[in-house]
């Protein structure tokens, strides 16, 4: 009922733009406007959300290789996460099982995008990781013989790999815990907000 007070119009005038009908004119731009109030918005520092983009995919059982992503420079999306964020973070979407049950498809994982400590200090831990061949995974690091290995939960490992980047865990959350961002056109993903 709020919007339809908001902008003048009956309920089921909303339920119609909300269902796929593309307001017209004045009522359009009004929206906009107000899309475009709401989204520039600063979070405040006491408990509002922070933006982080989403800048890609990575592989818990699926093979993600980036250089066919094709990833736009502001990220595939963005999401809001409700606590402050240093500025050096990206956030990957999990795609596969083979970390479960720790990390399920569809989560998100906000990591440092650049490395910032010796392969070493990762050995043991769970990190996204980018191979020397390009591939993307979220993997515990490992002591191999000729290289890293990168071990799963429920899969089987991958020995003698050769790392370019560790992207550090800062934290994971559930889709359910975030306020995303449709970057998708028309009015619908605008409204849809939260």
């Amino acid at each position: 009922m709020q919007l339809a007070e908001k902008f003048e119009v009956s309920q089921s005038t909303v339920n119609r733009w909300l269902s796929g009908a593309e307001p017209e004119g004045q009522r359009r731009d009004a929206i906009n406007d107000a899309y475009e109030r709401l989204t520039d918005e600063v979070p405040s520092d006491n408990g509002g959300w922070h933006p982080v983009s989403i800048m890609g995919y990575i592989g818990a059982g699926a093979e993600i290789l980036p250089d066919f992503e094709q990833v736009p420079p502001e990220g595939l999306d963005q999401v809001h996460v409700p606590f402050h964020l240093p500025e050096e973070m990206i956030a990957l979407e999990v795609k596969g099982d083979s970390m479960l049950p720790v990390y399920k498809d569809g989560h998100v994982v906000i990591v440092y995008r650049d490395q910032k400590k010796p392969v070493t200090s990762f050995y043991g831990e769970d990190a996204a990781v980018r191979t020397s061949e390009g591939r993307r995974f979220l993997k515990t690091i490992m002591k191999g013989s000729g290289g890293v290995t990168l071990m799963s939960f429920n899969a089987a490992p991958i020995e003698n790999v050769n790392l370019d980047w560790i992207g550090e865990i800062f934290a994971v959350l559930p889709r359910s815990q975030l306020r995303k961002v449709d970057r998708a056109g028309g009015l619908q993903g605008k409204l849809r907000l939260g």
